[in-house]
């Protein structure tokens, strides 16, 4: 069972930090090899969902309020260790993310930038493509919105 947190940035200790750094990279720097600046100085703004399973950070995403990252509220870096993706909390952590911007920014439509290989775990969650496929850090992604 996995044990969702919300927190702004300065709410975080430096050992939460730490972890979810450590997980991004993991992820997005390591696994799927691609060299990109993941400290791109939009922490601050997000709100940080964690989620922690035996006291540590196995899934996360960041969220952001209309207008900080896109025209909609919008989920970013959602990110599970590769050992613990069998137990689906991708799908929680998204429904968490989803109920945090409406409990948070009074909203209920997101937008995101998902990796085209997501795209039919996206669309189960109930997001639509928009627009065409576009290179970001030189993997395939597409425009998503959730109404």
């Amino acid at each position: 069972m996995l044990e969702i947190i919300v927190k702004t940035f300065s709410e975080l200790s430096t050992q939460e930090l730490y972890d979810l750094l450590q997980l991004r990279s993991e992820v997005f720097v390591v696994e799927q090899d691609c060299v990109y600046q993941d400290l791109d100085g939009k922490d601050e703004k997000a709100l940080h969902v964690l989620g922690f399973k035996n006291n540590k950070i196995v899934a996360y995403t960041r969220i952001f309020k209309a207008g900080d990252y896109f025209e909609l509220p919008s989920i970013g870096r959602v990110v599970v260790a590769k050992n613990e993706r069998a137990y689906k909390y991708g799908i929680d952590i998204m429904n968490a993310s989803a109920e945090a911007i409406k409990k948070y920014f009074n909203e209920t439509s997101i937008k995101i930038s998902a990796q085209v290989y997501l795209k039919k775990f996206y669309n189960s969650l109930g997001f639509k493509k928009v627009g065409e496929e576009y290179l970001e850090d030189d993997i395939p992604h597409i425009a998503m919105i959730k109404k």
